[in-house]
């Protein structure tokens, strides 16, 4: 049994990574903004396994709480799953930077502070991942169109400071990786996606239990493919 640490864990991938790693015995602790709100992660507590703790990304002093609740616990893998899709003004001729840097905020400087601030409990075991979910959209050699400034540029820099702190972290054992999750059928990737929540945590279930220090700097699919940077 290995203990799962997952952010934005109320709905979508995240609630799909949480059902998985429970049903296979595992304990985890699941962030979320307003536990009481999250209605379908609170129906999975009926298991003993998981443990539900207020995290708001976005806020700085909210991670810090969460992290210090955390002190005593020994942490096997840390899955950065919560993020914004930036908003509604992306485009060249109308940003909204306030929302962009609230964007950057939560999907790129947020998963670097709850991985350093979890580095003593991840290096209490023999196998530490650190697993953020970025996207192929942020990926210098794919061609893309027009628009979603924000959240491309803050899945980019996710991936380069993962691909660091995999490089600094290479030598104390720890995994670090950046895995782009697919088109996936949420609130954030719309109805006309190509895949289902479901079938997306499937296939990350079973990277991350695959997961060696080959794996680690690179940049991973849900299928467990390498992607180009």
């Amino acid at each position: 049994m290995e203990t799962i640490v997952i952010s934005g864990a109320n709905r979508g991938i995240g609630l799909e990574l949480a059902k998985q790693f429970l049903n296979a015995g595992n304990r985890v602790i699941a962030g979320c903004r307003n536990p009481a709100n999250a209605t379908a992660l609170r129906a999975l507590a009926g298991n003993d396994l998981l443990t539900i703790l207020p995290l708001d990304v976005a806020v700085t002093q909210s991670i810090t709480t969460f992290c210090q609740q955390l002190s005593h616990e020994t942490i096997a893998v840390l899955i950065n799953n919560a993020g914004v899709m930036g908003g509604d003004k992306q485009g060249m001729h109308e940003m909204d930077y306030a929302a962009w840097a609230t964007t950057l905020a939560i999907n790129t400087f947020a998963p670097f502070q709850l991985a350093t601030a979890l580095l003593p409990n991840l290096k209490r075991t023999q196998r530490p991942r650190i697993v953020t979910l970025s996207s192929k959209m942020g990926a210098f050699n794919l061609p893309m169109h027009h628009g979603t400034y924000a959240y491309r540029s803050s899945k980019t820099a996710v991936s380069k400071v993962m691909q660091v702190l995999a490089w600094e972290l290479e030598s104390e054992g720890v995994i670090v990786c950046p895995v782009h999750p697919g088109w996936v059928r949420t609130d954030m990737g719309g109805d006309k996606a190509d895949i289902s929540a479901a079938e997306s945590a499937a296939g990350l279930f079973n990277l991350i239990n695959s997961m060696t220090m080959e794996h680690s700097g690179r940049f991973w699919t849900w299928q467990g493919i390498e992607h180009p940077w």
